[in-house]
């Protein structure tokens, strides 16, 4: 599959990395330059190109840019032309302050201002939770990452699904793409705890599904 990753930092080249062992990876973002030094701290299967020409190139977009960035992301690769129509948009946007862990968007989520820029396009959040540094996981798959995602298309969801597989991860659909503001909120909930010297692993009860049932 070529992905096409619209960023250029950590996370865009972790992920990259990652996904290189069976993936072609196309990487864009604001400065050229920047793209291909991102491509070239990937490898062999990353390329950098054009902001314009990613849209008809990659299988699936992964967007991995900052909040305050996502909006010139977007128009720089045609998203309100309907150059996404059709694609599958995996959203790893954190809209959140980092220093205070508020979520920025007075209403709604950053997936939803993906989906409502990219005309046409199946969005989907995901990996917005994990470093880059958690990828890829190679440990036991009982204690591989759950990566919550959420969107409205199952074709779009079932290829996230793949992806985070391909990561060493374990993904778990938590509903429409409505459900994204709370999955966003969570990444502040997360930096909170942290800022209050606590491990967040630790702020939520273990749950043990099956003993649920």
């Amino acid at each position: 599959m070529k992905i096409g990753i619209l960023g250029t930092g950590n996370l865009a080249v972790t992920l990259g990395c990652a996904w290189s062992a069976g993936h072609t990876l196309l990487l864009t973002g604001r400065n050229p330059q920047h793209a291909a030094d991102a491509a070239d701290r990937i490898g062999a299967a990353a390329e950098a190109v054009d902001p314009g020409d990613i849209a008809g190139r990659a299988d699936i977009i992964v967007v991995a840019v900052a909040w305050d960035g996502l909006a010139q992301a977007l128009s720089l690769v045609g998203a309100a032309d309907g150059a996404l129509a059709g694609k599958v948009v995996l959203d790893c946007t954190n809209p959140v302050d980092y220093a205070t862990g508020r979520l920025i968007p007075d209403s709604g989520s950053a997936a939803e201002v993906i989906a409502r820029a990219a005309v046409g396009a199946h969005v989907v959040k995901a990996l917005h939770m994990f470093a880059g540094s958690s990828w890829p996981f190679t440990g036991e798959r009982a204690s591989a990452p759950v990566v919550a995602i959420c969107g409205d298309d199952a074709d779009a969801l079932d290829q996230a699904r793949s992806l985070i597989a391909d990561l060493g991860g374990r993904a778990a659909v938590i509903g429409t793409l409505a459900s994204a503001r709370q999955a966003e909120e969570t990444a502040g909930f997360v930096m909170r705890v942290v800022a209050a010297g606590a491990n967040p692993r630790y702020a939520v009860p273990d749950v043990n599904p099956a003993s649920l049932r």
